[in-house]
């Protein structure tokens, strides 16, 4: 069932999320107020140009079908002007929700476990994102205009005919408690289906990202038949969805047509009484629409309210997430350090510590091999380190000669970081780079190649200008491995984190980089930090740290 305090939340979000497209709703406000009241002086303009052609009236013939055609012409042009609005703001205001939704969620804390699969925040940020803005800048100000039309449609039935106006709205109480069930039953089925839909993204989007893994493993039939038993379902869904809808439409269509029924043969005693003109009774046919046309686009309105509705639920979960606390930028001059003081964290989910009461001191200027069996708490400890997660109890430290400062996102400055794995984006390998530093010029770029032993870049017809696919296809995984190295080394940090940046490459290329790291490290007074299980790296560090599993 659908709250008041529920219905209250929403509107208040939606007026909040609706900043910086208002304009667009307001536009498609006044042009409908416009269209409708051409509506109405049509029918003026028919009543009165046929009881001129009946003889009821002593106007000229020629001056009522004048006003006619300029009407017509008049809303030829309020309609191009309607999709002109459409067309051009239409798209601005989908695309600064798209925004909106992205910023907010690339912005948000990191909790370590993904809430929503990547899959289901695509369908929100693209189908949601394209309901909020058709409800805000379409369907909310074509829903003001349509209750200016059956006021002014009663008003003007009930100036002509008052008992006929108010046997005509008698079905208004009817229409909106059917209404009420009907709006709580669709959304009910409408957030089933979009969450099946969800699944289905999630499906496609898993399948193609590791279609190599699942051709290997054979199960490229088995992910072809889930995806098939999900869209079958989504199938059943939306039958049972269009039947309770068709049903619906049904009942109201029936009192749409007991309506127009009346109306013609009460007009027809009352011409046959000589009570009233044809053009009056013409214009009885068309106000009755006019009454009733309301209602039938109510039945229109309700699927895409309570579709939006749904789409708010869903992009306001992406929303829940706190926002990260950046401020001002906390670069610390070289050599900084990072000290560690009884840290403790277990995962918000999680059913045991990763790290409990651990102290350790990065000393500036030193170089440090990080070891430990997996779930020792090594990557935990790198994303403390980056702030991406914040410590339960404890505090981690940058520091320096002079100051010293409580890790932060404001405190990534100091860091350049090589992930593990394949991280290349889709795009060329200068666009890759140039995410480590976007105002590097060619001779750093050139530079930080052959820092990383990525000299095989010059050598390709395209050089740094070569398309990669999306995760680096086209490149080994050395290959992509040593453009992602020579990436972060763009970085003007203090710290290098290194999280088994080595792990694709021959023994041969991984000596040469070590070397050159090392170099780096020296001439740029770097403190070097290294997770690996490489003999050669952990003999290049003069620390080395052992972390194991806490049970």
């Amino acid at each position: 069932m659908i709250k008041t305090q529920q219905v209250k939340n929403l509107t208040s979000w939606l007026w909040h999320t609706s900043q910086g497209f208002r304009q667009k709703s307001v536009l498609n406000v006044l042009l409908g107020l416009i269209t409708v009241g051409m509506d109405f002086a049509f029918i003026w303009a028919t009543k009165m140009t046929i009881d001129t052609a009946t003889s009821q009236s002593e106007r000229p013939l020629w001056m009522g079908c004048a006003i006619l055609i300029g009407i017509g012409f008049a809303n030829i042009g309020f309609s191009f002007a309607h999709r002109w609005s459409e067309a051009l703001l239409g798209v601005k205001s989908q695309n600064l929700m798209q925004l909106k939704a992205f910023s907010r969620l690339m912005n948000s804390v990191w909790i370590g476990k993904e809430q929503f699969h990547s899959g289901d925040v695509m369908n929100r940020l693209i189908r949601d994102a394209h309901e909020i803005t058709t409800i805000i800048t379409d369907t909310l100000p074509a829903a003001m205009c349509v209750m200016v039309r059956l006021l002014l449609a009663f008003a003007y039935l009930f100036y002509f005919d008052s008992w006929l106006a108010v046997l005509i709205v008698l079905v208004a109480p009817l229409f909106l408690l059917l209404s009420k069930i009907y709006i709580n039953k669709m959304k009910r089925l409408t957030s089933e289906i979009r969450q099946t839909d969800s699944r289905i993204q999630s499906i496609l989007q898993e399948s193609i990202q590791h279609r190599m893994l699942l051709k290997t493993l054979e199960q490229t039939e088995g992910m072809v038949k889930k995806l098939q038993g999900k869209q079958q379902h989504l199938q059943q869904q939306v039958r049972h969805r269009t039947i309770f809808s068709s049903f619906s439409g049904l009942t109201v269509n029936f009192g749409f047509t007991a309506g127009y029924l009346i109306t013609f043969i009460w007009g027809v005693y009352r011409m046959d009484a000589g009570t009233i003109t044809y053009g009056t009774m013409l214009a009885f046919i068309q106000l009755v629409g006019q009454i009733q046309g309301p209602f039938r686009d109510m039945t229109r309105f309700v699927p895409a309210i309570v579709s939006a509705l749904t789409a708010a639920e869903r992009l306001q979960q992406l929303e829940e997430t706190q926002l990260e606390k950046r401020g001002e930028k906390q670069e610390l001059s070289r050599p900084v350090g990072i000290r560690l003081e009884n840290i403790s964290y277990k995962y918000k989910d999680g059913h045991r510590h990763i790290l409990k009461n651990f102290s350790y001191d990065f000393v500036p200027g030193s170089s440090t091999a990080i070891l430990g069996e997996t779930g020792a708490g090594k990557t935990t400890l790198i994303r403390l380190i980056l702030a991406l997660l914040s410590p339960n109890e404890g505090k981690v430290e940058f520091y320096n000669s002079h100051s010293n400062t409580t890790a932060s996102p404001a405190t990534r400055c100091n860091l350049i970081y090589v992930p593990q794995g394949n991280t290349l984006l889709s795009g060329t390998i200068r666009q890759n780079l140039l995410l480590g530093n976007e105002n590097a010029t060619e001779e750093e770029l050139s530079e930080a190649l052959r820092l990383a032993c990525a000299d095989f870049v010059f050598s390709l017809p395209q050089g740094m200008d070569t398309m990669c696919g999306e995760g680096g296809t086209g490149l080994s995984e050395g290959q992509a491995q040593r453009i992602a190295i020579a990436r972060s080394l763009l970085r003007n940090g203090s710290i290098l984190l290194l999280d088994e940046a080595t792990s694709a490459l021959d023994q041969e290329t991984e000596n040469l980089l070590i070397s050159n790291i090392s170099n780096i490290a020296r001439r740029r007074n770097l403190t070097t930090i290294f997770i690996t299980h490489r003999p050669a790296i952990v003999d290049y560090c003069a620390n080395v740290l052992h972390l194991e599993r806490i049970k």
